[in-house]
């Protein structure tokens, strides 16, 4: 039987947390990296759960070789080996003129450097595996222009755009697609149901999909990217939509 181990960030809470649940149910070892750990998700079917608390948002985590002789360690053993990219903010909120330079950086770090520093890490401490997979949570935001989101905007866009450039590296063994999984009730949505119109101006539309409950669960679309993760379409288009699939 293949043996499949993933890593996956943001796994504490939200979608990130359905999903590490859902891979563990469909047998998968998995490695949470994220700021807190959480009680939330026991080892079940067989299956490991290791977690690491760790600010991915502080550059300086990638530069400690720690990481890599960890990851490296979980990972051995593995047939197939996974990488989830799912931690990420929407902070800032507003115009341009109005983030300031220290949440941008920090949004940019999170949401950009530090999924591109995971990618590279990963195909460098298991190149070996012969069925290696990366996924980035991606969004909507990412393929058109949003008031009030320009920041978020562009490092959605760059997720897809990484997943395109790497598809065309055309490296054995290795698959990558950057996912948009829809509007997810999950803290994300609080946050931008926070923000004032002048911030967002589309926050009425927002607010509407949680009164009328068409936001999508954690849970279902959890389920969905672990079941699109571990099948034989993965990685067939480098940008697609939860929605679609």
């Amino acid at each position: 039987m293949m043996k499949t181990k993933a890593i996956v960030t943001g796994h504490s809470r939200g979608l990130g947390e359905a999903i590490a649940a859902s891979l563990l149910e469909e047998g998968v070892d998995v490695l949470g990296l994220s700021r807190k750990k959480t009680t939330a998700l026991p080892a079940g079917n067989g299956t490991s759960f290791e977690q690491i608390a760790i600010d991915l948002s502080d550059p300086a985590v990638f530069s400690d070789k720690s990481l890599a002789d960890r990851l490296q360690t979980f990972l051995a053993g593995a047939d197939r080996v996974l990488l989830v990219n799912n931690a990420g903010m929407v902070k800032p909120i507003g115009p341009l003129g109005t983030g300031g330079a220290d949440a941008i950086m920090s949004a940019v770090t999170l949401n950009v450097a530090a999924p591109l520093a995971l990618a590279d890490l990963f195909q460098a401490v298991c190149a070996s595996v012969a069925d290696r997979r990366i996924l980035h949570i991606s969004s909507g935001a990412g393929r058109r222009g949003m008031a009030g989101w320009s920041v978020y905007c562009a490092t959605k866009a760059a997720l897809d755009n990484h997943a395109r450039a790497v598809q065309e590296d055309a490296i054995s063994g290795l698959k990558i697609t950057s996912l948009a999984p829809g509007v997810i009730d999950t803290d994300m949505q609080a946050d931008i149901r926070g923000a004032s119109v002048e911030q967002f101006p589309a926050l009425d539309e927002f607010k509407a999909m949680k009164t009328e409950g068409a936001l999508a669960s954690p849970q279902n679309a959890g389920a969905k990217i672990a079941a699109y993760l571990v099948s034989d379409r993965f990685g067939t288009d480098a940008v697609t939509d939860l929605r679609q699939l």
